[in-house]
Order: C-alpha cells, then structure tokens, then sequence
C-alpha cells in the first residue's frame, strides 16, 4: 500500500528523489528501469507536457507487473483538476511548484502524500500548517543550504527536500544535508537532455550510483 506515510518513508531512507518527464512513453519506462536496476526505489514523474497524463498512466500500468516496490510520484501540479486526474491515474504522492491548499486537501483526503513547493517563510508555515509532511524548497539553487540553514529551527519537526539546481557533487549535497534537509531532490543534472535524447541509460546508471553514493556519504 503506498500510504502517506510509507512515501515519506520511502524518499527520507532514499535520500535522493529523481524527477524527469520525457515526451516517449517508451523511453520514459526505460529511464525508470534503468533508476530501478541502479538502486532507486521512488521517483518523481513530472507534468511538464501534453504527453505527460498518458505517459503516467502507462509507466503506473508497468508498475503492477514489475518494480511493484517502486514508488512513483507526479510533479508539477498547480491545480486540483491536475491533482485530480494523475490521482486517478493511480499517483502514489504529488508533488507541487507552489502552495496550492485545495490540492493538500485533495491528497490528504487520499491518504497520500502531498509536497509543495516553497520559498517563502510565509508559504511554508501555509504548507506546515496543511500539514504537508514534506516541504519542497524551490529553486533550490537561488535559496541554498544557508536559508535552510536559517529557518529550519521555525519549523520543528517539518522534514524539507531541496530541489533544482542541487549538483552531483560531494560538497554540495553535503552541505545540503548539514543543512537540516532529509533528502535532495535531482532533475537534470541527473537525467540530462542529453541522456533523454541519445538513450544513453549506462551513463544514466553510472551517475545513479555515483548519486546514491555521495547521498551515503554526505548524510
């Protein structure tokens, strides 16, 4: 069962949450069993194009009849009737760029869990007061590990993932970690346009394991 709670679970014990969308159902299947194979056991699918319904529907379809432990979650989402649709895909956790409270409800209706996305004190204490039991904070790259730094004592017991602009690099998730974060979020620099376009899924298992590694390392 893919409860709020076992979510939560699944991406702190991670430490690392990949995010992707990729307009090919088919490459976008291959990008995830190359993650699987390579240790991930959550990911973030994200809502970035027209394709991106139909694409989860398929890769949540996959899921009944492989990677069955894999949990598989929907990025991008603004608005209910976004949040409505994926939920009925079958979306095990949703994940937002902004704070949105009708969404939260939605999902916590559901039992699932809900991330919005953060930059503000005010928009997290909305958030934490919503109950979201992960906060993300977005863009990470303009925000850095010194605002998490900053406001996690605000916030006792709220868990956060920092998300864009978080490098493959031992210092800067280590200093993300030493900032109070459970986990890091990690778009393209993980899986690069590059990797998309050339299906290049060793060079995308390699940086997956070395990911998974400095993650170990830094916590």
């Amino acid at each position: 069962m893919k409860t709020k709670k076992n979510s939560l679970k699944a991406i702190t014990e991670q430490g690392i949450l990949p995010l992707f969308y990729f307009e090919d159902a088919e490459v976008s299947l291959e990008i995830i069993r190359t993650l699987y194979k390579s240790g991930i056991r959550v990911l973030e699918y994200t809502n970035r194009g027209p394709a991106a319904l139909a694409n989860f529907t398929l890769l949540i379809e996959a899921l009944k009849t492989e990677m069955q432990d894999l949990y598989l979650g929907i990025g991008t989402i603004k608005t209910v009737q976004e949040a409505e649709a994926f939920l009925a895909a079958g979306a095990h956790f949703i994940v937002s760029p902004i704070v949105n409270e009708a969404v939260g409800q939605l999902v916590h209706e559901k039992g699932l869990l809900w991330v919005p996305g953060c930059f503000t004190p005010t928009e997290i204490n909305t958030a934490h007061q919503m109950g979201a039991g992960l906060i993300k904070l977005f863009p990470a790259n303009i925000l850095g590990p010194a605002y998490m730094a900053a406001i996690k004592d605000l916030f006792p017991g709220q868990l956060f993932i920092p998300t864009g602009g978080v490098e493959i690099e031992q210092g800067n998730i280590s200093n993300w970690f030493k900032s109070g974060v459970c986990a890091v979020g990690m778009g393209s620099k993980l899986i690069s346009k590059d990797i998309l376009e050339n299906k290049d899924y060793n060079e995308l298992a390699n940086l997956t394991r070395k990911t998974i590694e400095l993650v170990k390392a830094g916590r």
